[in-house]
C-alpha cells in the first residue's frame, strides 16, 4: 500500500504535527534517522556530522556540481531514546527561516510497520508560513517516499 505524509498545521499557530505510517520494522525506521550511510540516501544530503546520541551535533550539506554549497543544516540533539524518542534543534544556515525545535516520536504498530509523529515548533507563526511557500509538503512527503525505498533495502 502506498503511504502518504500527513502535515497538519493550524492557523495562527507556529507549529506543526507530521505524521507517517511506513512498512518498515521500527528498529529499520529508527535507523534511517540515526545511520548516515542511510540519513544520506534518502535526505539527499552529505552527512557531514551525525552524533546519534543526547548533546550530539549533526550537520548536513548539499553541493553543486561545481562545489558551491547549496544548502547547509545543523543542529543539537538534545534527547536520544533508542527506537522511541530524538528532540533536536535544527536551523538552515543558508537560509533565513529561524531555529526550530523538533520531536519525533517512533511507534511500532506491527512486527513490519510502524509510525512517526513529527512535532515541529517555529519560532514564530511566521517563520512556520514561510516554510510552506518553499513546497515543503510535498518535499518532505517525497523525502519520505525515498526513507521508505532505502531503509526497506536494509531490512
Amino acid at each position: 500500500m502506498e503511504r502518504k505524509t500527513n502535515v497538519t498545521a493550524q492557523d495562527g499557530k507556529q507549529d506543526l504535527v507530521i505524521t507517517r505510517e511506513f512498512d518498515l520494522p521500527l528498529e529499520v525506521l529508527f535507523q534511517a534517522y540515526v545511520e548516515p550511510d542511510i540519513v544520506e540516501q534518502w535526505v539527499g544530503a552529505k552527512v557531514l556530522k551525525l552524533e546519534s546520541k543526547k548533546y550530539g551535533n549533526y550537520l548536513l550539506e548539499v553541493s553543486d556540481a561545481q562545489g558551491n554549497t547549496i544548502f547547509q543544516a545543523h543542529g543539537v540533539i538534545h534527547e536520544f531514546t533508542p527506537n522511541r524518542k530524538i528532540i533536536r534543534t535544527f536551523e538552515m544556515t543558508t537560509m533565513s527561516l529561524g531555529v526550530q525545535l523538533e520531536i519525533y516520536e517512533f511507534e511500532k504498530l506491527t512486527e513490519t510497520t510502524s509510525k512517526l509523529t513529527m512535532h515541529v515548533i517555529y519560532e514564530s507563526v511566521e517563520q512556520r508560513d514561510e516554510l510552506f511557500k518553499l513546497q515543503f509538503v510535498k518535499g518532505i512527503n517525497n523525502a519520505h517516499n525515498r526513507l521508505q525505498k532505502f531503509a526497506g533495502k536494509t531490512s
